[in-house]
């Protein structure tokens, strides 16, 4: 058993937002262009309308120019596809999010493959996952960007170790996995990428290092899947009914975190975890959106 450190999204995310903060005070001086991030909610789902407002939040807070799309969930993907061909066009804007999940008449794919590669601050395009993958400059998927991030700031030793990503999304595991693979820090692991079809999984895990979990159910991390002093990122999220809070309930991750958490010589938690690092990285990927273009200007 030890006291595990806790990695706190909230923490690192503050540091990035004052970093960010001070280098758009800075475009200021110069005369600059200031970022400009927009994001697309199309109806009216709560917890879709929760995150896209902490996202304008997030932008007044270091300084960016936010805009908020609002459109019917009865919108055609016609229609769609033209408010994003409209974006892409708009160069006020540096780079914008269409807030997932969309209606369902609506191709998602169809939706992600409309935005610029320019402008997909989301990393969600198949070209930004290709120059990932290659390990060219791109723009990374905002949440394994954050988890990045945060391994990054708490100088958590990855090269060489067992990495086991449990979840295989094209929006969490899959570059997860490449990201804990590539040459440089962090990353150098020794990556195994499981998911919901994989068989022996207890063992693998209990042969991991690093255990970044987000195959989406709750509390599906036991400590018996754990071994002593492992690093366990927490990706999921999940809203159960609670009558003692106020709310009518609380968060949880895809980790049972009071009995993992002694075996853990690093631990993030659910809420404050993961969660506020997403955001942090669409601002740093709007940031270096505005880098791209003033560079693609000048040349």
């Amino acid at each position: 058993m030890c006291q595990p450190i806790i990695v706190s999204g909230i923490e690192v995310s503050d540091k990035i937002k004052q970093d960010i903060a001070q280098e758009v005070e800075a475009i200021k001086l110069r005369g600059g262009k200031i970022p400009h991030l927009a994001a697309v909610l199309v109806g009216n789902d709560g917890a879709s309308q929760t995150y896209v407002n902490a996202k304008v939040k997030a932008c007044e807070l270091v300084g960016f120019g936010s805009s908020l799309v609002r459109l019917p969930e009865t919108i055609s993907e016609t229609e769609l596809l033209k408010e994003i061909e409209r974006l892409n066009n708009n160069d006020n804007i540096d780079g914008f999010i269409v807030q997932l999940p969309l209606p369902k008449h609506i191709d998602e794919q169809k939706v992600t493959q409309a935005i610029s590669p320019l402008k997909d601050v989301d990393g969600f395009h198949p070209v930004s996952l290709g120059k990932m993958v290659l390990d060219l400059p791109s723009f990374l998927p905002a949440t394994p960007y954050g988890i990045v991030e945060m391994l990054r700031h708490y100088n958590i030793p990855t090269e060489g170790k067992h990495c086991v990503v449990i979840g295989r999304s094209h929006i969490v595991g899959s570059p997860m996995s490449i990201l804990m693979a590539r040459n440089s820090y962090p990353g150098n692991c020794t990556v195994t990428l499981t998911h919901s079809r994989t068989k022996n999984l207890k063992e693998i895990t209990l042969q991991a290092d690093i255990l970044i979990v987000a195959i989406g159910k709750p509390e599906f991390l036991t400590a018996d899947m754990v071994k002593d002093g492992a690093t366990v990122i927490d990706v999921g999220i999940h809203r159960i009914e609670d009558a003692t809070k106020k709310s009518g309930y609380r968060l949880i991750g895809d980790v049972k975190f009071d009995e993992v958490a002694p075996k853990c010589a690093f631990i993030s938690p659910v809420p404050g975890g993961v969660g506020p690092m997403t955001i942090a990285s669409l601002l740093k990927n709007t940031l270096l959106a505005v880098e791209t273009h003033d560079y693609a200007s000048q040349k």
